[in-house]
């Protein structure tokens, strides 16, 4: 009987989510009697949800896999992933994994979501307090070597303290939560939204309320943080209607996808001077493109995609994620972060 194969295919082209020597080792060294592990050498995108053009080793060897862990898997890579049982992406969204046969199929799929959390609550923390503190503003100032204190704190330049501000977290999963306690630590009240408010707050959340509650609750948020998933129901979410029912002021950040955001309706909405900025990590189109005038808005804070690097403590997140779940899958034990194909998460 021939071995059962675990395929890694993490040797991103981004430094840091490459796959290092230590982790490849620790995967290698876990292969448990009757299986075989293959780490490909070849490089991969994990921008997004993956590469879309797989390597040839990637194709050659995901034919003979029962497992794959990769960056996303692409239409053309699960073609020929025929004995695959379980597909597991390094990422937290999956948008590009529900293609009709994934939908269609019974190979289990789970993502990372929870071991980003950290690193990218801490990016939202900061791109939120870059518009607080008048960051922005103050780097115009060194640019023109200019020394004037009178311009803080007035109308054009506000600065504002966290725990005056009322935060509302859409989506308030593993990261969502974890952007939530930041925010709670220093005093400001969070509100989230989760699709089954039934299941209560989770910590750092005061209350939790359902997405029908989205319109009612715009109005007060000094800080909206978008963290849910794209899906069907979220796409353009943040349309011109819901942007205009924020506060004058308000402070938007999204590291979930760029597609939450009419990004049009964004880029009037901040050239009209009501909402204090944006702070964005995800676009509609990755790369941003050189035309957008997102490059060239103030009011824009933006990271290419970037919020969930630490590389340290990611690779021993997603290690020990996947390594848990490798345990499980043999013993048939339900598997973590097992992905709701149709739901979308």
């Amino acid at each position: 009987m021939s071995a059962r194969k675990l395929v890694v295919d993490l040797r991103s082209r981004t430094r840091a989510f490459r796959l290092p020597d230590d982790a490849a080792a620790r995967l290698l060294a876990a292969t448990p009697d009757g299986w075989t592990t293959h780490i490909v050498q070849a490089d991969t995108d994990s921008a997004g949800d993956g590469s879309k053009h797989p390597s040839e080793e990637s194709i050659r060897e995901v034919g003979g896999a029962e497992v794959y862990i990769g960056w996303g898997m692409p239409p053309s890579l699960w073609q020929a992933a025929r004995r695959l049982r379980w597909m597991h992406t390094a990422s937290a969204g999956v948008a590009s994994l529900l293609f009709p046969e994934m939908l269609a199929s019974d190979v289990a799929l789970t993502n990372s979501a929870g071991i980003y959390g950290e690193p990218i609550a801490e990016h939202v923390l900061a791109g939120v307090l870059y518009f607080l503190r008048a960051f922005d503003a103050a780097g115009v100032l060194q640019r023109r070597a200019e020394w004037n204190p009178p311009h803080f704190g007035t109308d054009a330049v506000p600065m504002r303290e966290i725990s005056e501000c009322r935060v509302l977290v859409v989506g308030v999963g593993g990261i969502g939560t974890a952007v939530a306690q930041k925010f709670t630590a220093l005093g400001a009240a969070v509100t989230g939204i989760r699709r089954h408010p039934g299941k209560g707050a989770p910590p750092g959340v005061r209350r939790v309320v359902g997405p029908d509650a989205l319109d009612a609750e715009l109005p007060g948020a000094d800080v909206i943080v978008l963290t849910t998933p794209l899906t069907p129901e979220t796409r353009a979410l943040m349309t011109a209607r819901r942007l205009a029912l924020l506060p004058p002021g308000a402070i938007i950040s999204n590291i979930g996808r760029g597609a939450l955001i009419d990004e049009a309706a964004l880029v009037a909405a901040l050239r009209s001077g009501r909402l204090r900025g944006a702070a964005l990590d995800v676009f509609g189109q990755e790369p941003l493109a050189s035309d957008s005038p997102l490059w060239h808005l103030p009011q824009v804070l933006h990271t290419p995609h970037v919020a969930g690097v630490s590389p340290r403590l990611f690779w021993d997140r997603l290690s020990a994620l996947f390594l848990d779940n490798w345990t499980r899958y043999r013993a048939g034990e339900p598997l973590r972060n097992l992905v709701d194909k149709h739901a979308g998460y």
